[in-house]
């Protein structure tokens, strides 16, 4: 429950200072940032082997994809945030209730709990922003207003990056 903390409502300060600083923050800074910290949380989360380094690491890049996008519109991010929190959640609360610490004890739970499981299945992909489910939504709406502001290399490599947390997404899932 710790991690579920530190991964929803930690997020809560941070992005006040963003909602409020925006109007006077660099443009091109903060696009640099957000992209750098979404290849941070992708390529950190790659190695690791306990499923709250993993998560942490998916946090510092949804919060690329927050940060990315608040200048140009705010209502987005506050969006992602809170599909992000309720993913997070259902991931943290999953995790929990199957007492899986790292990934060889989360392999070893499908025959234990297969309902669980499933559900965990489908809300990792859906952090990882997968078409048809939840998650694909934000991250779709964030890449169209980046292309409607002229940012679509920002939108290309931030997508690009994206999928370096489905690799290790699709790691905890199976």
């Amino acid at each position: 429950t710790t991690g579920l903390l530190l991964s929803t409502i930690m997020k809560l300060p941070p992005m006040a200072l963003l909602f409020m600083t925006s109007p006077s923050l660099n443009p091109t800074l903060l696009t640099i940032m957000a992209i750098l910290s979404t290849a941070l949380g992708g390529w950190m989360g790659l190695n690791q082997t306990q499923t709250r380094k993993i998560l942490a690491f998916s946090s510092i890049s949804h919060l690329g994809w927050m940060a990315i996008i608040v200048i140009y519109n705010p209502k987005l991010t506050l969006l992602n945030f809170y599909l992000y929190a309720l993913m997070t959640s259902t991931v943290f609360l999953t995790l929990n209730s199957i007492k899986a610490l790292k990934l060889s004890t989360l392999m070893t739970t499908w025959t234990k709990a297969p309902a669980l499981n499933t559900m965990l299945l489908l809300t990792l992909l859906s952090l990882a922003g997968l078409p048809p489910l939840t998650g694909f939504l934000p991250k779709w709406l964030i890449i169209q207003e980046l292309t409607k502001q002229d940012m679509a290399p920002a939108a290309t490599i931030i997508s690009l990056l994206s999928l370096l947390g489905l690799f290790f997404y699709l790691r905890l899932a199976y």
